[in-house]
C-alpha cells in the first residue's frame, strides 16, 4: 500500500490507534524505498521524504507517529549511495516494527500488576495498550470486570467492548456523560495516549481529561499506557501539541441543525499530569514528571529535529 493510500486512510480513521498508525507509516515508507530500484540517491530521498510529510500531516497530534517515521529516517543523513539507503531505511522500518509490537507485551506485563483480584477497571477510547495490560492480568488468573465509555463520536468503546469480549472479560459500555456516575464504584482507570508531553500531560481521546477529574474525585487511581514513543520530543522546546478538530458531520447530519449553528468537534483533550497516578511503559511504571528524563534517555536528541 502506497504512503498516500495509507496517509488517507489514517485521515479517514479506517486505520486507527496511535501505535498502529505509526507501524503502518513506517510500513509504508520502508515499501516506497523498498520499490526503488534506480541508482539516484537523490531521487530516493525526494520520493521518501515526500511519503513522510504526507503522512506526519495526517494525523498532526499523534507524536507515535512523527517518532515513528523519524525512526525510519535514523542514521540516513550521510549516507551517499542510493543502495545503501534504501537498506537504511528499510532495517530501520523493520526495527521501529518491532520495537514497538515489543514494548506491547512488556506494557502488558508491568501493567497487570496494577489490576486486583476483583477489581472494577473503566476504560476509555480503544487503546491497544490498556486492552493488552487487562488480556495479560486475565491471563495470570486474574478475574475482574471491566467498563468501556462509548467515546464518541466515533464510538470506538464498541471495539474495545468487542475485543475484552473476545478475551472472556466481563464488560459493560456505558455512555460518556455517565462516567462520575459510575466513577464511585470503580477501583482503576486504564488509559492510554497518543502523545505525552515533556510536563507529564497526556493528549489523549477526547474526554480523558473529564475521566480524569472524576477519577481524582473519587479518589480512584488514574493510570496511563502507552509506549515511550508516544512521547514528544519537540514539547521539550516548547512546541505546543496542536489538537486536531474534525468535521461536523461526525456530530450532525445535514439539515439537524441551522448553518449557523457551529459545531466544535476536537479529536483529543489534555490530562494535566497532578490527575495521574503513573503511566505504565515498556521501561517500566513511571510517574508523570518522569516524562522529560524518558524523551532525553529512550528517544534522544536525535528525534528532536529532522537531520535532512
Amino acid at each position: 500500500m502506497s504512503a498516500e493510500d495509507v496517509a488517507g486512510r489514517i485521515r479517514s480513521m479506517e486505520i486507527r490507534g496511535a501505535a498502529e498508525i505509526a507501524r503502518r507509516a513506517a510500513i509504508a515508507i520502508r515499501e516506497e524505498a523498498e520499490a526503488y530500484q534506480g541508482k539516484d540517491i537523490k531521487e530516493l530521498r525526494s520520493l521518501v521524504e515526500r511519503s513522510r510529510d504526507l503522512l506526519i500531516a495526517s494525523r498532526p497530534t499523534a507524536i507515535s507517529l512523527w517518532n515513528g517515521v523519524q525512526y525510519v529516517f535514523k542514521d540516513t543523513s550521510r549516507i551517499t549511495s542510493a543502495e545503501d539507503y534504501r537498506a537504511k531505511v528499510m532495517d530501520n522500518a523493520d526495527r521501529f516494527v518491532k520495537r514497538s509490537n515489543n514494548a506491547l507485551k512488556t506494557i502488558g506485563k508491568h501493567g497487570a500488576n496494577r489490576i486486583r483480584d476483583g477489581d472494577k477497571v473503566l476504560t476509555h477510547c480503544n487503546s491497544k495498550a490498556a486492552i493488552t495490560v487487562m488480556a495479560e492480568a486475565w491471563a495470570q488468573g486474574k478475574r475482574f470486570e471491566a467498563f468501556c465509555t462509548e467515546s464518541r463520536p466515533w464510538r470506538q468503546g464498541v471495539l474495545t467492548a468487542n475485543d475484552l469480549a473476545k478475551i472472556g472479560i466481563p464488560a459493560t459500555m456505558i455512555i460518556d456523560s455517565a462516567v462520575r456516575y459510575v466513577m464511585k464504584d470503580l477501583d482503576l482507570v486504564l488509559v492510554g495516549a497518543d502523545t505525552i508531553a515533556s510536563n507529564g500531560a497526556v493528549i489523549n481521546k477526547i474526554g480523558t481529561s473529564q475521566v480524569a477529574l472524576a477519577a481524582d474525585e473519587a479518589r480512584v487511581p488514574f493510570t496511563v499506557c502507552a509506549e515511550t514513543f508516544k512521547f514528544s520530543p519537540r514539547t521539550i522546546y516548547g512546541e505546543m501539541v496542536k489538537i486536531e478538530e474534525r468535521d461536523a458531520t461526525e456530530i450532525v447530519g445535514p439539515g439537524e441543525v441551522p448553518p449557523e449553528v457551529r459545531i466544535f468537534n476536537p479529536v483529543f483533550d489534555a490530562t494535566p499530569p497532578e490527575y495521574i497516578d503513573s503511566i505504565v511503559t515498556e521501561i517500566g511504571v513511571i510517574p508523570p514528571y518522569a516524562a522529560y528524563q524518558v524523551i532525553v534517555k529512550e528517544l534522544g536528541y536525535e528525534f528532536m529535529f529532522n537531520e535532512d
